[in-house]
């Protein structure tokens, strides 16, 4: 009995397959080569009996920097003037790191500040209940 069991693997809406195997199969998937963005791998497997059984799997390729964006969010409505700050960050192996510069600022968060008003104000409270002159004796 012949085995005509094969694996074909697409990219994207390309009609030829980049790749074709015959099952169990390992393969690396060099994104190098593909440009950044949203992309789609869909592989297509015949089995012995002809049939042919299709998945997708979508993924998105970044293979240059990171890019951090502070001050605007996706699909936000915003009026007036907004300050943004943008930064990146690569993983070349011939950067050189700097310390100055090589983080994207970010504002302290709410649970922060609500933790640091809330030790403060429990100091505060002790200091006005227990604070008695008589504690407080001098030595000389």
């Amino acid at each position: 009995m012949e085995d005509n069991r094969i694996i074909k693997v697409y990219l994207d809406d390309d009609p030829q397959p980049f790749v074709e195997f015959a099952p169990p199969t390992k393969f690396v998937l060099d994104t190098s080569k593909i440009p950044d963005g949203k992309h789609e791998l869909k592989i297509v497997a015949r089995s012995s009996s002809g049939k042919e059984g299709i998945r997708t799997l979508p993924f998105e390729v970044r293979n240059g920097p990171s890019i951090a964006v502070v001050g605007l969010k996706d699909g936000e409505v915003v009026n007036e003037k907004v300050p943004i700050t943008i930064n990146s960050y690569g993983s070349e192996k011939n950067d050189f790191f700097l310390i100055r510069g090589s983080e994207t600022p970010k504002g302290i968060p709410a649970w922060v500040w609500a933790l640091v008003i809330g030790f403060v104000g429990f100091a505060m409270f002790y200091l006005i209940m227990y604070w008695d002159p008589q504690f407080y004796k001098s030595f000389f």
